[in-house]
């Protein structure tokens, strides 16, 4: 399965180098970008050395033309600013896989929802998420990842086309519950940051349970599979994020609490925001998320945040 991958951070380059040793791999670039100089000067960043066998690109009309099947592996916040440029070009008929999470802060609204609104032309759109940090991928590491449509077909197709020895492909049957659950693992792992900033590391277990439990209700009320929130999508995507080093999410959250600066991408943070407003109009209570936002957007401290939070009235584990 030749492929194009937009978007040349970590995560982009390691799909459009992985996958090269056995298919055509066109990888894209924003011109003058950081990330996409030094791998068009180097062939290398941080994390890898591109193969010879991934063609650099810089023109996005180029990129495009070059595929039928595009992976998007950017913000989410700026998808739909994107999605509006690839809809001046001819891309009916393609499909396009966003290897990303999160939630447009802004309305709410799903990142396929985005992609299809934003591109008038008759194409198909897929998401592919799940636990697995690229610097583990590059050690040997294997891992399971989910992949969702509203095609069974499509979701089929992209799984077989892309499982290897280090990703086992699941084929996902519940789109929305998907997207919810992998935009709020995010919000999830900068919690467990700022547990981990607060010296409560041992309640990331109850975070992990009371956190899956908080978005399946979100997810049944949206109408949803309220049992994606337990997959892979997100209690899945746990481990890879509240308790490994490389999650950004993570570390913003302890460096948030510590009162230390963090400048690499926290989707999770404007995610929150998105989230919340899901839950008011889905009349959902959503305490973890209101806790992450007030110690955000409100100057909480940690402190008292998690004290409210603690203090909640008594309710049944599994309240409706």
């Amino acid at each position: 399965m030749n492929c194009t991958v937009l978007g040349c951070g970590r995560w982009g380059s390691f799909l459009a180098s992985f996958h090269s040793r056995k298919n055509h791999v066109t990888l894209w670039g924003r011109k003058g970008s950081e990330s996409f100089e030094t791998l068009r000067n180097t062939r290398k960043n941080d994390y890898l050395t591109l193969p010879d066998t991934v063609t650099l690109c810089d023109d996005l009309g180029e990129a495009l033309a070059a595929s039928d099947t595009i992976i998007i592996s950017i913000s989410a916040q700026h998808l739909r600013e994107f999605a509006e440029r690839i809809n001046g070009y001819p891309v009916a008929g393609k499909t396009f896989i966003l290897c990303m999470k999160g939630l447009e802060e802004a309305t709410g609204q799903r990142l396929s929802c985005v992609m299809k609104e934003s591109i008038t032309q008759a194409i198909k759109v897929a998401v592919w998420v799940g636990p697995g940090h690229v610097q583990d991928f590059l050690a040997g590491i294997p891992n399971c990842m989910v992949v969702d449509s509203e095609e069974r077909r499509l979701t089929e197709e992209i799984v077989s086309g892309f499982q290897n020895e280090l990703l086992r492909l699941y084929i996902g049957t519940d789109l929305i519950g998907t997207e919810i659950g992998a935009a709020a693992k995010n919000v999830m792992g900068i919690a467990a940051g700022m547990l981990d900033g607060k010296g409560l590391s041992s309640m990331k277990g109850a975070l992990m349970a009371r956190g899956a439990r908080e978005i399946a209700r979100l997810i049944a009320a949206m109408g949803g599979n309220e049992l994606s929130a337990y997959g892979l999508c997100h209690l899945g995507d746990y481990e890879a994020t509240l308790f490994s080093p490389h999650s950004h999410n993570r570390k913003f959250g302890e460096a948030v609490v510590k009162g230390e600066p963090y400048t690499k991408l926290a989707e999770g943070a404007p995610t929150v925001k998105a989230l919340l407003r899901l839950g008011h109009e889905h009349g959902v209570e959503l305490p973890i998320c209101e806790t992450v936002n007030s110690i955000l957007y409100e100057n909480a401290s940690a402190d008292e945040a998690f004290g409210k939070l603690f203090s909640r009235s008594t309710k049944e584990e599994f309240y409706l």
